[in-house]
């Protein structure tokens, strides 16, 4: 299995955010890391969402 094809800084970037070691990262299968990456981003999503307010409270 040939590394991941990601700049260094990219690669930075990824270990930081997804607390993975750099070397566990380049060698990290394409599929996994795409789902990492897709569980990080619905985390986000829902982190950047404001709570809607009750009604009649």
């Amino acid at each position: 299995m040939r590394p991941l094809q990601i700049s260094p800084d990219t690669a930075i970037k990824l270990s930081k955010e997804l607390n993975v070691p750099i070397e566990q990262l380049m060698h990290m299968p394409q599929h996994i890391l795409m789902q990492r990456l897709a569980q990080m981003a619905q985390k986000e999503a829902a982190e950047a969402q404001p709570e809607t307010p009750k009604e009649n409270e």
